[in-house]
């Protein structure tokens, strides 16, 4: 038995064969619906894009620090890394600009971490 996908043929047999299960994401809109930006993180995001459009635009003598674990996969430890890294923040931000980046998946990795 064969399927079409585009021009291939899709065997069902080697078809998600990994996959236990799928579970699905909610739209943006009813994400931000449970999980309401407020004021505080709002102006925390605009104050911190401005700060790292001054480095850049020389406008801030600062050094723009970009630091970040490799990806997220347990919030708690994201979290707790965060903590962290806002104390460190606090410590030098008369010299540095420090932005935490944040990737939820790992591109190149198979199937687990």
């Amino acid at each position: 038995d064969e399927r079409r996908l585009g021009e291939q043929a899709v065997f069902p047999e080697t078809v998600d064969v990994n996959i236990r299960q799928l579970d699905p994401i909610p739209a943006p809109r009813a994400f931000l619906r449970e999980q309401p930006l407020t004021d505080e993180m709002s102006e925390l995001v605009l104050h911190s894009r401005q700060e790292i459009r001054d480095v850049l635009n020389g406008r801030d003598d600062r050094l723009l620090v970009i630091v970040g674990p490799c990806s997220i996969h347990d919030p708690k430890a994201a979290h707790e890394y965060a903590e962290k890294l806002a104390a460190v923040k606090r410590e030098l931000e008369d010299r540095l600009v420090i932005v935490m980046r944040v990737y939820f998946e790992k591109p190149r990795t198979p199937i687990a971490w």
